[in-house]
């Protein structure tokens, strides 16, 4: 499993939060330049939302796909499950904290602004962490606006955060908000697991896995394990598949294999060119066959 980092009290409503860990630091960006790709339009009943994961000495972030319901505006949707909610991965984890007040609306120019209390910030993080929790909005909010067809996804969208409606305010004490913001594509993870989700149970038999990597020129290495009962997990398949898409930019992954009933961890890897698994960028994923 990634390696979690460990947070004190990183979802409970009232005073600050202590991280036991720190990121790199990376410079947050204001242009609006960005070579990483929005999310297509999506099924009504899933919305996409970004979660922080540690893979290795690296913090990137990871999404995954939520089921709601109703009618609501699906940015602000995604950014409350965002803040509120824990993720389905155990591995990952937010920062952030349920605002007393949140808001967001999209301009004819494809700009989300978001307007948040400041209870949400209620997290003492360093600054790379901090870096990473704002990309980590701005990729669930522009993710949430485009699959959800609120946004043409081959234009740029930018984001601009409000706190309790004014400019300039400093999140988690580390980054200053207010200016339109882009995804930061050096802050997401090398490659992810879409489906299955974890903890997810599926029919015994053929099972088709799929995945998405930053890189479609490096090939995935893919493992299954199965537990034998007293918490040991043992090789069942390994393999390789390659993501679809242009070399060196962003695509999809996806093999099958015939499982009997139990309970499994699926790992997948970017290949290096010496041909190893490059264990830094790993996923993992539990899931059981019945």
């Amino acid at each position: 499993m990634l390696a979690v980092l460990l947070l004190t009290g990183c979802i409970a409503n009232g005073g600050p939060t202590q991280a036991t860990s720190s990121a790199p630091p990376v410079s947050v960006q204001e242009a609006p330049a960005s070579n990483a790709p929005l999310e297509t339009t999506q099924a009504s009943t899933k919305i996409p939302v970004y979660w922080i994961g540690r893979s290795k000495e690296d913090v990137y972030l990871y999404r995954e796909f939520r089921d709601i319901s109703g009618d609501g505006n699906p940015v602000t949707t995604a950014l409350r499950i965002m803040m509120a909610d824990k993720p389905l991965d155990h591995d990952f984890f937010t920062p952030w904290q349920d605002p007393g007040s949140l808001a967001t609306s999209i301009s004819g120019k494809n700009v989300i602004t978001v307007d948040i209390s400041r209870d949400a910030f209620n997290s003492n993080l360093d600054a790379g962490m901090a870096q990473r929790a704002v990309q980590q909005l701005v990729y669930t909010a522009t993710a949430a606006a485009s699959s959800s067809g609120l946004i043409n996804s081959g234009q740029q969208i930018q984001v601009v955060i409000l706190v309790d409606g004014h400019t300039d305010f400093m999140a988690f004490g580390q980054v200053r908000l207010g200016q339109p913001m882009a995804r930061d594509a050096s802050l997401v993870a090398p490659l992810w697991i879409i489906d299955p989700q974890e903890d997810t149970s599926l029919p015994a038999g053929a099972v088709k896995f799929n995945g998405r990597s930053t890189d479609s020129s490096k090939p995935v290495s893919w493992q299954i394990l199965r537990d034998n009962g007293n918490g040991e997990k043992a090789s069942l398949l390994t393999g390789q598949t390659k993501a679809t898409g242009e070399p060196g930019q962003f695509g999809v992954f996806s093999f099958s294999a015939t499982l009997k009933p139990g309970k499994y961890e699926l790992r997948v890897s970017q290949v290096q060119d010496s041909g190893q698994a490059d264990t830094s960028t790993m996923d993992t994923r539990l899931f059981s066959v019945g």
